[in-house]
């Protein structure tokens, strides 16, 4: 059985469709940081002279231009620029390691990166592939063209199909993926969206990473549609700094992954009160979260969205009411032109009510991935159905179901590919850059999950013969330098073999079930004579101890080591703040690893709100110290 959504006309173009509201309404506000704002001539006017700039440098139909910008305004002028060239941009990630940046702009055939120049210098870019924006480039004050001659239409690709950005994402063999998206299959998804309510009024929350699939949603179902696109510029947020953002910037639509909306709704969010609709996508919806958000904020449109990154962002999606809560939330029916095939092991549909392996088709279906053919074949099928209609079928690897009002339900994964705070992450690709270490003979990683809402990678480590087991801070910085910060495991383990099932293949239930006791974080140096815990140093462990789910007792106890990641950091860091009315960013919390390093961290915070001396507590935070009433719980 098929499910379809194709009746709707093939979109114009999104740079089209900025010129057109440039023409109809130049002065409308298109784009704000906090810092700059741009109406729609402005934007548009912005875009046609970088285009021309970029044009100057050979950026043609096809030519692939990586951005390596921060979330500023200028980041969607550049953006719409790359497109009015004729090219499409490929996304890069200041966080991630300079060896998978550069091999991402290899892999996507980049000759030229956009960015400012100390981000370019850092990254080894030559001059003649860089393009730099001056320091303090304000996009309309660098338009030569005036608004309303901005308003005239770009040149059309001479293919529909051209690409619009290039996505990476994991890849099973040790190597990342170069998915091809299409201007028409995102131009298709945001283009006045059945699934969602956008209007001209409405400013979209644009704060997810670059380089993450959500990203192009967030700044073009705005602008697509006569709506602000409302930047945040912070590097990190914290939960409560996102709902600062969004306020200071009066954001009304926001998209969230599935576990930053969980931690929301369980601390109540003030976020929720602020916006009229909230998109979550990236893992399966907790009933419970989203019952729980819907009857404080009944007037909230909340849309459950699915769709790998293949299929442009969403494939999917449903309108949750607390009715579907009553049991697990739908992923509901095919949007955007989509279509959903529900197949057996021999191909064949399944009967209704069964679970599938669920095929995505359509016209936003991406190319493939940029040059590797094979892996294309094995996942992407050019479609000869018995309705005779053309185009191609991703196969997601993902279970369904379909119940009698065609609504589809997730039923999991028919293999090892896991989501992890909304990243789809290949276990294979981490287990082939661990094998890599000298001492590591065989690696397996899966996700385990001390409670429902908190999935950790978990690494299982076999050390070669005769060798001492490496420590999970080697292995981590092992990594570190060739993966992303989201692929790097939370927890490690020793073993001496991987178990295997009864047709040899790893098995990977069993290890995610390993007792913690076996952590190869024990085998760690044991820290010398660990200290009592300060007063500031207990508020600092309790409120690790609740994201964690487990005792800190020490002063000398790492995060990282105990299985923190950075959505269990944004709670401690909401903790902190309510505790002791300190603002901590998560590049502060990161950077001061163990229990004593953060205590001493928010004396001298507190020491500086309070205008008292320095000096009367220890670099440590072990020395005296008046704990504001209420810390602790």
């Amino acid at each position: 059985m098929t499910t379809r959504n194709r009746d709707r006309a093939p979109a114009p173009s999104l740079p089209a469709r900025v010129a057109a509201h440039a023409r109809r309404t130049p002065d409308a506000l298109a784009v704000l940081d906090g810092t700059t704002a741009l109406t729609y001539g402005q934007l548009a006017a912005s875009a046609r002279a970088l285009a021309g700039e970029l044009r100057e440098r050979g950026v043609r139909e096809g030519s692939a231009v990586g951005l390596l910008l921060p979330h500023a305004a200028r980041t969607v002028v550049a953006q719409l620029a790359v497109w009015w060239a004729g090219g499409h941009y490929v996304p890069l990630d200041p966080g991630y390691p300079a060896t998978r940046l550069r091999a991402m702009l290899a892999g996507a055939g980049a000759a030229l990166t956009l960015g400012e120049k100390g981000p370019l210098e850092e990254l080894g870019i030559p001059d003649e592939q860089s393009f730099v924006l001056p320091e303090g480039w304000e996009p309309h004050a660098s338009a030569e063209a005036s608004a309303s001659d901005a308003g005239e239409a770009p040149p059309e690709p001479a293919d529909p199909d051209a690409l619009a950005y290039v996505m990476y994402t994991s890849g099973s063999t040790g190597k990342p993926k170069a998915v091809g998206l299409t201007r028409r299959g995102i131009a298709g998804l945001v283009s006045e969206p059945e699934f969602l309510t956008v209007t001209p009024r409405d400013r979209v929350l644009f704060h997810s990473p670059l380089a993450f699939d959500a990203s192009p949603f967030e700044a073009w179902v705005a602008l697509a549609n006569g709506a602000a696109v409302a930047v945040s510029t912070a590097d990190r947020l914290s939960m409560d700094g996102l709902a600062r953002d969004a306020e200071r910037l009066g954001a009304t639509v926001a998209f969230l992954t599935t576990a930053l909306f969980h931690q929301l709704a369980d601390r109540r969010s003030p976020l929720f009160g602020l916006l009229r609709t909230v998109v979550v996508g990236g893992e399966a919806m907790s009933a419970r979260h989203a019952r729980t958000v819907l009857r404080a904020h009944p007037w909230l449109e909340l849309v459950n969205g699915y769709g790998p990154t293949e299929t442009t962002t969403f494939a999917t999606a449903h309108r949750v009411t607390d009715a579907d809560c009553d049991g697990p939330v739908p992923i509901g029916r095919p949007v955007a032109g989509a279509e959903a095939r529900l197949l057996g092991e021999d191909g064949t549909p399944v009967p209704e009510g069964e679970t599938g392996e669920l095929w995505i088709g359509g016209p936003r279906v991406a190319v493939g991935y940029l040059g590797q053919p094979e892996l294309t074949a094995e996942r992407f099928l050019d479609d000869g159905d018995e309705t005779g209609a053309g185009g191609r079928l991703y196969r997601t690897g993902d279970l369904a179901s379909r119940g009698p009002d065609g609504v589809l339900r997730f039923h999991g994964r028919a293999d090892d590919q896991v989501k992890v705070r909304g990243y789809r992450i290949e276990p294979g690709e981490i287990e082939h850059a661990l094998r890599r270490h000298a001492r590591v003979a065989d690696a397996a990683v899966v996700v385990r999950r001390p409670t429902p809402d908190d999935a950790r990678l978990s690494a299982f480590v076999v050390p070669e013969d005769g060798t001492v087991p490496p420590f999970p801070d080697e292995l981590r910085a092992h990594l570190g330098a060739e993966l992303p910060p989201h692929m790097v495991p939370n927890a490690w383990f020793t073993v001496d073999a991987l178990p295997l099932t009864g047709t040899g293949k790893v098995d990977r239930r069993a290890l995610a079930e390993q007792p913690v006791a076996s952590d190869a974080a024990s085998a760690a140096p044991s820290p010398a004579a660990p200290g009592a815990l300060s007063p500031l140093q207990e508020v600092v462990a309790e409120a690790w101890a609740r994201a964690l789910g487990e005792p800190v007792t020490t002063p000398e106890a790492d995060f990282v080591a105990l299985g923190g990641h950075s959505l269990l950091a944004l709670a401690v860091v909401e903790d902190l703040r309510e505790d002791l009315d300190v603002e901590l960013s998560l590049a502060d919390f990161f950077a001061a690893p163990t229990v004593a390093d953060q205590a001493g961290l928010l004396q001298r915070a507190l020491a500086a709100e309070t205008e008292e001396p320095e000096g009367t507590d220890g670099p440590d935070g072990s020395g005296p110290l008046t704990v504001p009433e209420g810390a602790g719980r």
